[in-house]
């Protein structure tokens, strides 16, 4: 069965209708990094699809965190639209790089329930690896 591509702009009156869920992973991250269900609600609606995973039936977003008067934070937002009449908000973020749009694979790691870590190897020169002072 294929699944039907949604865009942001047709889930967009489920937020504004309240027909909307927050899963865990957000609250969570909400309490970290210091926003609110209605930062993510707002960049939601003022943000743009960065990649569709239809077989998902996922969308993620590029939103941002406004804090008047100046402060714009780019953040992230996964949802899910397998149901016809409600939206999941899987998981919100503020990401390190705002404009990657992230592999499957990676998706999957940012929005993992387990709370493990991915696995990071440096595979390239030991002498430029990260915090290392060339010689």
């Amino acid at each position: 069965m294929k699944r039907r591509i949604r865009r942001l702009e047709e889930l967009l009156p489920l937020l504004k209708e309240g027909r909307y869920r927050v899963g865990n992973h957000v609250a969570r991250h909400m309490v970290q990094e210091g926003f609110t269900e209605l930062d993510v609600i707002k960049a939601l609606e003022w943000g743009r699809e960065l990649a569709v995973y239809p077989a998902d039936s996922r969308m993620l977003v590029l939103g941002y965190l406004v804090a008047p008067p100046s402060l714009r934070l780019p953040m992230h937002v996964v949802v899910e639209y397998n149901q016809p009449r409600m939206l999941e908000i899987v998981t919100a973020f503020i990401p390190r790089e705002p404009h990657r749009v992230y592999s499957r694979a990676r998706l999957a790691a940012l929005v993992r329930f387990d709370g493990e870590l991915e696995e990071v190897r440096w595979v390239g020169p030991k002498a430029l690896m990260p915090g290392q002072v060339p010689k």
